[in-house]
């Protein structure tokens, strides 16, 4: 892969995991407000389920910041952008649409036909 290209992806995930990383501080900062007493319990059980479904995007990021870290070691070590399963290149289109992949887009749809297939 060209340098301009490890370039450009270097930057692109840098800043996604600074945006993602802003993100978990934010909540961790609401999260430590103090409990609001809701007399209604429709209003409390609304406010639990939104932060339900916060911590649920939150954790899924959380993921994903593990996956970055993954691509920016990989760029480090010269081997970004190389399938995992078939050593061959993985296409930059593929990588522009997903950076953190680690499979080119051949071997990623063998093993989900294969989950398919599975039942997992």
């Amino acid at each position: 892969m060209k340098k301009e290209d490890l370039d450009f992806f270097k930057n692109l995930l840098t800043e996604r995991l600074t945006e993602l990383l802003s993100h978990a501080d934010s909540t961790v900062t609401g999260m430590t407000k103090p409990k609001e007493n809701f007399a209604d319990p429709t209003d409390r059980a609304s406010h639990e389920a939104d932060r339900s479904f916060e911590l649920r995007i939150r954790d899924r990021e959380h993921k994903l910041i593990k996956k970055i870290r993954n691509a920016l070691e990989r760029i480090e070590n010269g081997n970004f952008g190389v399938c995992e399963t078939c050593d061959e290149e993985i296409s930059i289109q593929r990588l522009k649409a997903r950076p953190v992949t680690t499979q080119c887009i051949d071997c990623k749809t063998r093993e989900e036909d294969m989950e398919k297939a599975l039942g997992i």
